[in-house]
Parts: C-alpha cells; sequence; structure tokens
C-alpha cells in the first residue's frame, strides 16, 4: 500500500474516532436525545468522509427504512405479549412457582432463574420495579440480606435484557449485522447462563450478612389464575418456533445425516417452508400475542377494552427503543456508503484484530462512556456491521450470532452512574452510590465478561 493509501486510511479512521467522540459529547454533555444524536453524527461522519449532502441523506434514509422494517415489528409485538403476561398474572405465577420448588435455602438461585425467565417478555426496568416487593418480602421473611436476593435477579434480568432475543438490544443488532436469530438465541442462553450463574448466585454470597429489607409490606397482586406452567409455554412459545425455523434450515436439507424420514407427513419442501413461516419473529411473536389476549385476557373474564388499553400502553416505551434502533441502522448505512467500514476492516486485518475484540470493545467504550446498554450496543453494530461485509472470508450464521453476543457482553459491562439503571436499582434497594458501585456495577462487569468469554470459546469451536 503507498504512502497516499496509508494516509487515506488514516483519515478515515481519524474521522471516525472523531465522530464517536462528537456522539458522546451530545449524549453527555449538551444532553441531546440518543436518537437525535446517532443522527446527527451520521450525518457527519458521512460528510466529512467526502459524501455528497443528499448522498449522506439518501443514505440515512436507506438506513432507517432498512432497519425499522424489521425492529419495530418485533419491538412492538414483544411489548405487547409482555403487557399481557404481566396483567394476567403470569409472571407472579412463574415468580411464586419457582421460589417453591427451590425452597428458601437456595431462593437465590430461583431468583436468578425468575429474572432470566420473566425479561424475556418484560422490559428489564419494568421487571425490576414488578418484582423488588418480592425480594424485599423474602429478606425480611428470612432474615438475610437484601443483596443475596436482590443481585441474583438482577443478573438474570440483565443478561436476558442483553443475550435472548425478542428483547430490543439483541434484535436491534442481529437485524443490523444481518444475523440469524434462531443462533442469537442459542448462543445467547450458552453464554446467559454461566453470567447468570456467575453474577447472581454466586457473587450474592460475598453478601451475606449484609442489611435486610426494612421496606414495609407490599400489597399482593392479584393473578387470575394463571397457573406456572401456562406461563412458562407461553414465554417459551415464541423462541421456539424461532429456534425451529432456524434448526430446518439445517435438519430438513435432502442429504443431511439426520432429515427425519420417518417423521415425514408431507413433503419435505413443504415441511420446512412451514416451519420457517411460522418461525420467523413476526409471525412467532404475533401467535405469541394473540394465544395471550386469547388465553391469559379473555379466557379470563378481561374486558375488550382493557386489554385494548393494556396493549396500547405497552408500545409508548417501545416507540422510544424503535426510534433509537433506527438511528443505529441510519449509522451502520452511512458507514458503509463512505466506505469506512471497508476501510476500517483492512486496518483490523493488517493489524490481525479480532472481529470479537474489536465489537465487543466497541460496545464497552461507549457503554462505560455513556451508559445505555442499547445505545451502545446499537452503535458497535453500526460499526461492526460494514466490518464483516467487508472482511475476505465472511462469517457463517452461527460465527455472525456469536459476534452479536460479544456486542452485548460489551454493553453489559459497568454500569454506574451514567446508566439510569444504575440510580433503579439504588433507589430500589435503598442504597448509597458506593454501594450501588460495590454489588450491581460489579455484578454487571461479571455478566459482560463472563458472557465474552463464552463468546470467544464459541467462536473458537463453531
Amino acid at each position: 500500500m503507498g504512502l497516499g493509501g496509508l494516509m487515506s486510511i488514516f483519515a478515515l479512521l481519524g474521522i471516525l474516532a472523531l465522530g464517536i467522540g462528537a456522539l458522546l459529547f451530545l449524549i453527555l454533555y449538551v444532553r441531546l436525545p440518543a436518537f437525535l444524536a446517532l443522527l446527527f453524527m451520521a450525518l457527519l461522519i458521512g460528510l466529512a468522509a467526502g459524501m455528497s449532502p443528499m448522498d449522506a441523506i439518501d443514505a440515512m434514509e436507506k438506513g432507517m427504512g432498512g432497519t425499522l422494517g424489521f425492529v419495530a415489528v418485533v419491538v412492538g409485538l414483544g411489548a405487547m405479549f409482555g403487557a399481557l403476561l404481566e396483567a394476567s398474572g403470569g409472571i407472579r405465577a412463574v415468580s411464586d412457582s419457582l421460589l417453591r420448588v427451590f425452597g428458601d435455602r437456595r431462593a437465590s438461585w430461583a431468583l436468578g432463574l425468575v429474572g432470566f425467565l420473566v425479561a424475556i417478555p418484560v422490559f428489564f426496568d419494568v421487571a425490576f420495579i414488578m418484582l423488588v416487593p418480592l425480594i424485599h418480602k423474602l429478606s425480611k421473611q428470612s432474615g438475610r440480606a437484601l443483596l443475596v436476593y436482590a443481585l441474583p435477579l438482577l443478573a438474570g434480568l440483565a443478561v436476558t435484557h442483553a443475550f435472548i432475543p425478542p428483547t430490543p438490544g439483541p434484535i436491534a443488532v442481529a437485524s443490523v449485522l444481518g444475523a440469524d436469530l434462531g443462533w442469537v438465541i442459542v448462543f445467547g442462553a450458552l453464554a446467559g447462563l454461566p453470567a447468570m450463574i456467575l453474577a447472581g448466585p454466586v457473587f450474592a454470597r460475598f453478601f451475606e450478612g449484609g442489611p435486610v429489607s426494612t421496606e414495609p409490606e407490599a400489597e399482593e397482586l392479584v393473578t387470575h389464575g394463571v397457573s406456572f406452567w401456562h406461563a412458562i409455554f407461553a414465554i417459551l412459545l415464541p423462541l421456539f418456533l424461532i429456534v425451529g425455523a432456524t434448526v430446518s434450515k439445517v435438519f430438513f436439507e435432502p442429504d443431511h445425516i439426520f432429515n427425519f424420514k420417518f417423521l415425514r407427513l408431507f413433503p419435505i419442501e413443504f415441511e420446512a417452508s412451514l416451519l420457517q413461516t411460522i418461525g420467523h419473529p413476526f409471525i412467532a411473536l404475533m401467535i405469541a400475542c394473540l394465544y395471550a389476549y386469547i388465553a391469559f385476557g379473555r379466557a379470563k373474564g378481561i374486558a375488550k377494552d382493557k386489554l385494548l388499553k393494556i396493549m396500547n400502553r405497552a408500545l409508548e416505551p417501545a416507540g422510544v427503543v424503535i426510534l433509537i434502533t433506527g438511528a443505529g441502522g441510519v449509522l451502520k448505512q452511512v458507514m458503509v456508503d463512505s466506505e469506512i467500514g471497508k476501510t476500517l476492516a483492512t486496518a483490523m486485518i493488517d493489524n490481525s484484530i479480532p472481529i470479537i475484540l474489536f465489537a465487543f470493545a466497541t460496545a464497552a467504550i461507549v457503554r462505560i462512556a455513556q451508559g445505555s446498554a442499547t445505545a451502545a450496543m446499537l452503535a458497535a453494530a453500526g460499526l461492526t456491521a460494514p466490518v464483516l461485509t467487508a472482511l475476505e472470508v465472511p462469517l457463517s450464521a452461527p460465527q455472525t450470532a456469536i459476534i452479536v453476543i460479544a456486542i452485548a457482553s460489551g454493553a453489559s459491562l459497568m454500569s454506574h452512574v451514567n446508566d439510569s439503571g444504575f440510580w433503579l436499582v439504588n433507589r430500589y434497594l435503598g442504597q448509597t452510590e458506593a454501594e450501588t458501585l460495590r454489588s450491581w456495577t460489579v455484578a454487571s462487569t461479571i455478566v459482560g465478561v463472563t458472557g465474552f468469554v463464552v463468546a470467544c470459546i464459541a467462536m473458537a469451536v463453531v
């Protein structure tokens, strides 16, 4: 490569570095909403990289439309599904049943599993606020430290929030990177479960003997008679459908060693097409929503007008997530069209930087600097996607899914004072800032590091 080409690479990388710095400045100091800051930065990066104003605007429009065409539907359906499950008492049924099965001595393990399952249909903050009375009640009844119960619950919620579709973060990153959601679910669970165990029940042991809850007794929630297994079936239904579609792409090949001829009632093409159709995230979540509407709503006597209000209200917070996700897609498209992504890929290859390390580190830097896990995931996805496109050897579907988990891991690190989740935990657990840093900040870092280690091992194996 000549001196001119080298200078061009350094110039484009300098533009990228300044753009990221501008993004952090706008969010942290100017206090612009992440949606506006991402759009503004994408435009500036495109113009600085030599794009004409109209080309940059076209890239922004294409990036927004291409991302939201998928993400808006999935996030909206997921939000309504979670609201129906919450309103019917399904979340309470899951938590109460698991606690009864595990018993008082292993309640911290049960709470980790509760968080892991509940965060699939319900946003992190909503699920935590909803279950806070439960951990206060357990702490007072047992006389054990509040953090013994709080940390496992938080770890389970954080892991699923970052690693397991159809939660918005991994859905958005998978969409930007073009990853198969079935593989993301598989590797998200493989990385998430050990992360939840280490950051939750294991780490919580260090806080035995700490302060016990002094909160007044919370009012009991009314369930509507939803059983544990009924709620679990509804939560896992869309996941099984999505994973089933991914499996069908492999096992329904005519010459595959496990093509299940003995189970075939219809032609292989029909069965494969059927599984891939009902396992598409749109259809899987529509089925889950309709099932919850009928089984948890109408069948339990909830009026149609009340169900409509519940589902419409769920779309309000989802709208913010959708718009920020679209802005992340804008950043990605500008990176692609301006060829900064290609330049970045060249620099990485020349310096032997693994793509998985780049994805993790980018997400971690943005997360630590500006706080929001979702914004960090989207910024990292926008920077990583054009690099993946420019690689000489394309990644396989499982490998691309592992990159999604690496980004999720980086975005999970070090929840601290610039993260709204930090203050949510601080307020509802009645802690000082120092106590929250020693507990929740460390736990979130354990989640991120463990997830990345598992992702690296998985990348070496697949």
